[in-house]
């Protein structure tokens, strides 16, 4: 829902701004939730969620910048590549083994990012470079999360995390000479689901669920997120989706359900010649 909301959100005013209000609500809401709980915060909680808040702010500033320089469906390709990244990033730098039905996957999901996000045209521009990087940035923070989130504190990683984004994103906002702390009532139901659904109840749900499964699994997941912007961009915008979209949505669906099948198989290093 929010690619939508925030993209009319943006004509009103800066995108680090609205970054800034976001995140830094978000994280006062949470941070007031946990001094409820009275958890205590520990120094590797707090090293870990600085380290997940500079990945996810540095995910969302090359992202914005890379739409200035290059269309906003290679940004929305390259940026879902992080399904690719996650699993190779994994294996090759935590042996993370990638069974045989999550690499499938990977390959159905990323065609359908192609078809969904470029309707199988592709021109590329520098700013698919800094879309890349976002990519990877998203990849490392997938990574790291399900590192983190097994033996840490999940309220106090996700405040932390959003307060540096908010902390970052009000940095840039203000060398940019922007100031922050203004009201702007044309944004303002924009900010409301974003705060609550978008930021606290997404982030709170993802830094669980991590516990649980793994990353490849959860950048794989993730992929259906255009599928979902594009469906409520027809509903609410009344945006065609067209043949190849319809394709691509399909392969990213498929490559979701492929991947799942693999919880009950064994790794291809676990398995025979």
């Amino acid at each position: 829902m929010t690619f939508t909301l925030v993209k009319e959100a943006i004509r009103h005013v800066d995108v680090f701004v609205f970054l800034s209000q976001r995140f830094l609500i978000a994280s006062l809401l949470l941070l007031l939730f946990c001094l409820i709980r009275k958890r205590p915060l520990t120094l590797q909680v707090l090293k870990r969620g600085i380290l997940l808040g500079v990945f996810l702010f540095a995910s969302y500033a090359f992202q914005t910048v890379a739409l200035r320089y290059t269309s906003a469906s290679n940004t929305g390709f390259l940026t879902g590549l992080s399904v690719v990244f996650v699993p190779c990033m994994g294996a090759f730098l935590f042996a993370q083994p990638i069974s045989r039905n999550v690499r499938w996957g990977v390959v159905s999901a990323t065609l359908g990012l192609f078809l969904l996000c470029t309707n199988g045209t592709w021109r590329i521009n520098q700013g698919d470079f800094l879309a890349t990087f976002c990519a990877v940035c998203v990849a490392w923070h997938i990574i790291l999360t399900g590192k983190f989130a097994p033996t840490s504190d999940i309220y106090w990683l996700t405040t932390l995390q959003l307060s540096i984004v908010a902390l970052l994103s009000t940095i840039v906002a203000r060398w940019s000479g922007r100031p922050v702390l203004v009201w702007y009532p044309e944004i303002a139901w924009t900010l409301v689901i974003c705060i609550l659904f978008a930021t606290v109840f997404a982030f709170l749900v993802q830094t669980h669920v991590q516990r649980l499964i793994s990353p490849s699994h959860t950048a794989l997941l993730l992929c259906m997120e255009p599928v979902f912007a594009a469906l409520y961009a027809y509903w609410a915008a009344n945006e065609r989706l067209g043949l190849w979209g319809f394709i691509g949505a399909v392969l990213i669906t498929a490559g979701m359900v492929i991947s799942q099948v693999s919880s009950t198989t064994k790794p291809l290093e676990e398995m025979p010649a």
